[in-house]
């Protein structure tokens, strides 16, 4: 009984392997954007994707994992030096440091469905070399698929402007969470 048991599970795992269909995220077809807020405002900007991947087992997610090429970072709604000063900020060792850093990495630990077209997924997310689980909503119509995150900077060593690390910045705050959207194409 035993040894019939082992042979099902064993089946059942490479039937389950083999069902399983990597998609490749298509970096070209695909966005990342951001936003951080401070007391007087907010900026956005982008950050390309190096790799990343969505596994499908049928028509059902279940596992997914991405690198973010983190020297790509910058604003969209600066221009000129403004935009030179706040890109070469962001890439210091003040934020990202992608000099030391130049990845970021997500990968998927949990997936659950949530809904139609849904689903809950809870990943490792990188930064600085640094790791901690983040909990999202990831829609997938047809080849594309969306999600937003909202992730807390203090958590990774991201420290300037932060009052969870600083006194007295008053209106100079940069508040810890910042939102990522990603709009992707596989």
């Amino acid at each position: 009984m035993k040894k019939s048991t082992l042979i099902i599970v064993a089946f059942a795992t490479f039937t389950a392997t083999m069902n399983a269909q990597k998609k490749d995220i298509k970096k070209s077809e695909s966005e990342v954007t951001w936003k951080g807020y401070k007391v007087t405002g907010s900026h956005e900007g982008t950050i390309a994707i190096k790799s990343g991947n969505l596994v499908f087992d049928g028509e059902t997610l279940t596992g997914g994992n991405f690198v973010m090429d983190m020297t790509t970072i910058g604003s969209t709604d600066l221009s000129g030096e403004y935009k030179g000063k706040l890109d070469g900020h962001l890439k210091s060792d003040d934020f990202f440091g992608v000099e030391k850093y130049p990845t970021a990495s997500l990968i998927f630990t949990d997936v659950q469905a949530s809904g139609k077209n849904a689903y809950q997924i809870t990943g490792d997310l990188t930064i600085k070399e640094t790791t901690h689980p983040v909990t999202f909503i990831l829609s997938v119509y047809g080849s594309k698929a969306t999600a937003n995150l909202k992730i807390d900077r203090s958590k990774y060593d991201v420290r300037y402007g932060s009052s969870s690390f600083f006194d007295n910045l008053q209106d100079k705050v940069i508040y810890d969470e910042f939102d990522i959207i990603a709009d992707l194409q596989f």
